[in-house]
């Protein structure tokens, strides 16, 4: 996996081969982190389903101030803190399920930037996207990325309001902004 820009880019990082596990292409990439102009630097993120941790490592390397890596298989765990560790990151590298996780992390960690690509094909999305916004572990404002195979079904919290979307090669990318009570937060 090669980190795309800032002050990591053109960094090759290892990545672990296990089930479900798939980095986020380059070119899709480059499009979230366009899309999100302005909205990274200081921000502090949450990598749910992290992998190879191709989300979380992009975030930091733009300026991101911390991020949560959650993976529930032991190797990529592994693998994401050695890469930790080879580039100095302000980041938490967990050892959990994603459920688990939401559930045992208090509220009001204020998670200003959010990225959601479980394996596809497993029924995650969902609940997690659903569990997630009734933790209180959300900022307000809050970026959330969704990746999914684009023969699956998602519906985003009604607090989410759909910013851009774009569909390539079987994969669908959403990108949400938060919404609370009557109108967007800016």
């Amino acid at each position: 996996m090669r980190i795309i820009g800032g002050r990591w880019r053109n960094s090759k990082l290892p990545v672990v081969e296990a089930a479900g596990l798939r980095p986020t292409g380059d070119r899709l990439r480059e499009t979230l982190f366009n899309w999100l102009t302005g909205a990274v630097a200081g921000s502090h993120c949450l990598d749910l389903f992290a992998g190879s941790g191709a989300l979380g490592f992009e975030a930091l390397s733009r300026g991101a101030a911390h991020c949560d890596f959650v993976d529930s298989q032991r190797p990529a765990v592994l693998q994401l803190n050695a890469n930790k560790v080879k580039l100095a990151a302000a980041a938490t590298v967990h050892l959990a399920r994603a459920e688990q996780f939401i559930a045992g992390h208090p509220p009001g960690n204020g998670y200003q930037l959010v990225f959601l690509d479980p394996p596809f094909g497993e029924p995650l999305l969902q609940g997690c996207a659903d569990q997630l916004e009734a933790s209180g572990l959300l900022a307000e404002p809050c970026w959330i990325y969704v990746e999914q195979g684009s023969d699956q079904q998602f519906t985003a919290p009604p607090s989410w309001s759909l910013h851009r979307q774009k569909t390539s090669g079987g994969v669908d990318c959403r990108l949400y902004r938060r919404v609370v009570g009557s109108g967007v937060i800016a």
